[in-house]
């Protein structure tokens, strides 16, 4: 009888989770239009800071109850979910056309972060120390590059803000009230959609007796991280490229800068170096990305490569499982 209770809920979340992306897409569109931003800014700060919200509140909670290989395997393994599946189901929905910008700056720069941060919580090989940690001075870095980030999304749609994509003349404009409603009431329900999820599907892993590692990597990685599939799904379908990957960078971004920024600094987290394999996908999937943008028709993401993307992801939780 709980199985079948949990399962109905997980039902319920999906529900939430479709709608919640249907007015997050809609709403961050017509404000798009209305203000003459372009839709990548958009998708690279609002919509990302939004389908993010359920990875904030997981890992402040694990975090705060001393479960730092869950709060690592959620970010981790949510990035490695939002890299691999989300944007090869959103390729294979609708094959992505990706701006210049994008290309030679944002996905280089979430690249570089997951090098830093490599190399930030690998204290004992890189720097001599006793233990591998994120700490204060971790946490005050992470939230520096998100701060100028966020700079780089508004300085580069200050200067640009005369430039707005074609696609965003199909979208209605809707008046400030209602637009600012379809986008808190979607982030609304991405976040309750998104925890019910999890917290069922929680529930039912750790009747199979599953490791926190391993939770963290899978079953919350993928649940935290379905807003930003149902966003991207949607935005995909919609023709909206620009809010599919702005999206997934930006969430990414998000993940590893002020999530775990504030993770960090709030309580220092001792990291488990069996997860830098999974740092190691990270990095090959971001490499991946980047030279994606050069194959065949440049600066777009193919239905071949999406699939591709697709392929690695399955083999990566088919090891993951086998490891343990």
């Amino acid at each position: 009888m709980e199985l079948l209770l949990d399962t109905g809920l997980i039902v319920l979340g999906f529900i939430l989770l479709i709608k919640g992306a249907d007015f997050m897409v809609t709403g961050a569109s017509s404000f798009a239009k209305k203000f003459n931003v372009s839709e990548i800014a958009i998708g690279l700060t609002i919509v990302a800071m939004g389908t993010s919200a359920p990875e904030l509140v997981v890992n402040l909670v694990s975090g705060s109850q001393g479960l730092d290989d869950v709060v690592f395997g959620n970010l981790i393994g949510s990035n490695i979910f939002n890299l691999f599946f989300i944007l090869g189901i959103a390729g294979v929905i609708r094959p992505l056309v990706v701006q210049s910008e994008t290309v030679w700056k944002e996905i280089p720069f979430g690249m570089a972060l997951v090098i830093i941060l490599f190399i930030l919580v690998n204290d004992v090989f890189f720097f001599g120390s006793e233990e591998n940690s994120a700490g204060l001075i971790d946490g005050f870095i992470l939230l520096l590059l998100f701060v100028a980030f966020i700079y780089y999304v508004f300085y580069n749609v200050k200067n640009n803000s005369d430039v707005i994509e074609t696609n965003v003349k199909e979208t209605p404009i809707y008046n400030h009230w209602v637009t600012l409603l379809m986008i808190l009431g979607g982030i609304t329900g991405l976040v309750i959609g998104g925890k019910l999820v999890v917290d069922n599907a929680v529930e039912i892993a750790r009747s199979f007796e599953l490791s926190e590692k391993l939770i963290g990597l899978t079953i919350l990685a993928a649940g935290t991280s379905l807003p930003e599939l149902a966003t991207s799904a949607v935005a995909a379908f919609r023709n909206r490229a620009d809010i599919a990957i702005g999206n997934v960078i930006g969430s990414n971004i998000f993940n590893l800068t002020f999530i775990l920024g504030i993770n960090s600094l709030v309580t220092p987290l001792n990291f488990n170096t069996e997860m830098n394999f999974d740092f190691f996908v990270l990095i090959g999937g971001s490499i991946m990305l980047f030279i994606f943008m050069f194959t065949l028709k440049s600066k777009k993401l193919d239905r071949w490569e999406a699939v591709l993307y697709l392929i690695t992801f399955i083999a990566y939780v088919c090891y993951i499982f086998i490891r343990k």
